[in-house]
């Protein structure tokens, strides 16, 4: 069902949004956490890796269920639990109460990214969807800027409760836009088949792996980044913040441009040099030192994220049948996640074998974990460059010759 309503679009761009914040507001507030619990890195890392593992868990069965008792149905109750949950994180009495409330809280956000990615097909014309996903780029990079940013200053007034907290209105709100708005849709007919064509498959493979290895490299940023600026660079959590939400910042303003430029370049192009300077970003951070130098590095990853999200969500979602986009995008959604838990994770454990001990390790200490993080990370991004050259070639009818 076509959906003409610029209220369902604003719903649409609150759930990406909200999403996002449930990720990154949590890790702004990972060295105060470590310090109220006197917990060690690793196990406050699980505050971030349960909401992600929550999302993991369920998105492509949050998209499945979509196409088949209706897309709005499914985004409501998502927004609705992720709303409680919230409330239930900011209660929480200990630190595993609150890992456990934030897997709850990512169940409900992947209902509500499955399903954001999913309606962009029932929204535009496949000529726009480079545009919408741009979109929808710029709301999940505008929630993650808003995380560090909003975070650091709840953090300082108000202490960890309030980071989380914050999602109980907001999810509320999203709920009754979502219910105002989207017109009730029908569930899709089951379609006989696989779900994608074997000539589609792999470069959806390839899609989808690109996907987990460039979110990787983002989400080391919001794992490394709040303690190479508080330890090493000895910054205030409010400070921190706003330093945190400058890659996400530039990421909000080039999202929609990102599309635009897929529309018009198309998104191989557009993929490669995405990748290109991802790899420029990555090689720079692994050499920074000081703050200025950070968030310039900071600044062209993430550049480079917005071109690579938008010609990738692209490519993977425009050929999908509309009986099968919840799905397809909760495939895309989840590779995303891998990918945040790999950064979370091992990215996270490349830093702490270089730096451990945070809590009490030297600013050069810390750097050193930073740069050697990073250096990973550039293998990551060639990796995934290497797979792009390869989609590209698998997709691309050989010249005849005489």
């Amino acid at each position: 069902m076509p959906i003409s309503s610029r209220g369902a679009l604003v719903s649409l761009c609150l759930s990406m949004l909200l999403a996002s914040l449930g990720t990154s507001i949590a890790n702004v507030g990972l060295p105060t956490l470590a310090q109220t619990f006197n917990a060690a890195f690793p196990a406050v890392q699980w505050v971030v890796l349960a909401y992600l593992l929550g999302i993991t868990a369920v998105i492509v069965s949050a998209g499945r269920l979509g196409d088949r008792l209706g897309r709005r149905r499914v985004l409501i109750a998502g927004l609705l639990l992720f709303a409680v949950a919230s409330t239930v994180c900011g209660v929480a009495p200990s630190l595993n109460g609150l890992i456990a409330a934030r897997v709850l809280q990512g169940l409900g956000a992947a209902s509500m990214m499955a399903m954001a990615m999913g309606l962009v097909g029932d929204t535009v014309s496949k000529e726009r969807i480079g545009r919408v996903m741009g979109l929808l780029g710029t709301m999940s990079a505008l929630g993650t800027a808003m995380g560090p940013s909003v975070g650091g200053v709840l953090l300082s007034l108000w202490g960890w409760h309030a980071l989380f907290m914050v999602g109980t209105p907001l999810g509320v709100l999203a709920a009754a836009l979502a219910w105002r708005y989207l017109p009730v849709d029908l569930p899709h007919a089951r379609v006989p088949g696989s779900l994608w064509s074997p000539l589609k498959a792999a470069p959806l493979r390839a899609g989808l792996a690109m996907s987990a290895l460039v979110s990787a490299v983002i989400m080391a940023t919001f794992v490394v980044g709040p303690f190479y600026l508080s330890r090493g660079l000895g910054l205030a959590p409010e400070w921190m913040g706003l330093a945190m939400a400058v890659g996400p910042g530039v990421a909000a303003l080039t999202g929609v441009p990102a599309g635009r430029l897929t529309d018009r370049l198309g998104s191989r192009r557009v993929t490669l040099l995405g990748l290109s300077t991802l790899l420029g970003g990555a090689l720079l951070l692994s050499l920074a030192s000081g703050l200025m130098a950070y968030l310039g590095a900071l600044v062209i990853l993430t550049c480079g994220y917005s071109l690579f999200q938008a010609a990738n969500n692209t490519a993977v979602m425009s050929d999908v049948d509309a009986s099968r986009r919840g799905t397809v995008s909760g495939l895309l959604n989840l590779s995303r996640n891998l990918g945040l838990i790999l950064g979370t994770s091992a990215l996270g454990a490349v830093f702490a074998w270089a730096s451990p001990d945070v809590i009490h390790a030297t600013p050069e200490s810390v750097t050193l974990g930073l740069h050697v993080t990073f250096s990973v990370a550039v293998g990551l991004i060639v990796l995934a460059a290497a797979m792009a050259v390869c989609r590209i070639a698998s997709v691309t009818p050989p010249l005849n010759t005489r």
